[in-house]
């Protein structure tokens, strides 16, 4: 998909708009799991997750190759919404996100304050997806996917910082959406020629990237009532699970209950607030404590964006 100076080119763009977010070994956290955990924070992007690297080298590509281009839509939970929504302000393109019926509340007001046109439609991510795509023939706009060369080369400069500025890690835990986070992770490793083994990390209520991995196929699952909304994906996508199946040891299983108690323990043990997709790196880490024991992990804090009334009503209940 791309070569280490593309990667590198891509770092070096991603990083006029911001600095390389931080990587910490968290002692409390090692003390609960067991293992020296490497936590790499991409809840400290501009806008609260790592989705915006692959919105900026994806616009300034779009621009650069299309100036005449209208605008963008796209679909989204809300990461992949602000990511669009930031890096087209920089380039001067409109963007159009569509969002599923009861969208984090929170969420829609990033994306509407980073300048993007929200529209609300379906019952879940595929839905808006399918609708976008419909938007974006009929009104002459650009469709930007979850998943394309240009975001995967974005969000794997995390990882690309991550791999050299922690100690040799011997296993690293991602979150899977849609699946750019953990190819580009793939990519990046195998770029530097590491031995890293690379673990996808899914939701029990939406497990089809878990399904489809054990397979070797496509799979569809029918709902993804996960609470974790970055991990709500029906419907997987070919190309990441051919990458996926290639680069990725294994695909752990977390349950809401566990994602829960990793947002507490980030909250408790390095004061870091994570949305669901962001703890659950850390609840496959807890979830594998006994075979993780004395080794050294890597844990993608991928996101910090989660509702208020979700972190209540879901992290602190009663």
């Amino acid at each position: 998909m791309f070569d280490l100076p593309a990667l590198e080119a891509a770092a070096a763009l991603v990083h006029q708009a911001f600095p390389p977010t931080p990587q910490y070994a968290w002692p409390l956290l090692a003390a609960r799991s067991g293992a020296e955990v490497w936590v790499k924070h991409e809840n400290h992007t501009p806008t609260g997750a790592f989705k915006v690297r692959g919105g900026l080298v994806y616009m300034e590509r779009l621009k650069r190759e299309r100036p005449e281009v209208r605008g963008v839509i796209s679909a989204t939970r809300g990461n992949h919404g602000q990511s669009l929504a930031y890096a087209g302000a920089r380039h001067g393109v409109p963007v159009t996100i569509v969002v599923p019926f009861g969208n984090s509340a929170e969420k829609n007001a990033a994306m509407r304050a980073q300048g993007a046109t929200l529209v609300e439609h379906g019952e879940d991510f595929d839905a808006a997806r399918l609708h976008a795509m419909q938007l974006a023939e009929a009104q002459g706009l650009e469709f930007a996917p979850s998943f394309a060369p240009d975001l995967v080369r974005g969000v794997a400069t995390y990882a690309l910082e991550f791999l050299r500025a922690a100690p040799p890690l011997e296993v690293l835990y991602v979150p899977i959406g849609l699946g750019s986070g953990i190819c580009g992770c793939i990519m990046a490793r195998d770029l530097l020629g590491l031995q890293t083994q690379v673990v996808g990390v899914q939701s029990t209520e939406a497990p089809a990237y878990a399904l489809s991995f054990a397979a070797g196929a496509v799979v569809t699952v029918p709902t993804a009532h996960t609470r974790a909304d970055g991990m709500a994906t029906r419907i997987p996508d070919p190309a990441a699970l051919a990458i996926i199946r290639r680069g990725a040891a294994r695909i752990v299983t977390v349950t809401d209950a566990e994602v829960a108690a990793a947002i507490r323990a980030y909250w408790q043990d390095t004061h870091n607030l994570a949305e669901g997709a962001g703890a659950a790196p850390l609840a496959a880490l807890l979830q594998e404590r006994g075979r993780m024991r004395g080794k050294r992990a890597g844990v993608i804090l991928c996101g910090g964006n989660i509702d208020l009334a979700l972190f209540r009503d879901w992290v602190l209940p009663g």
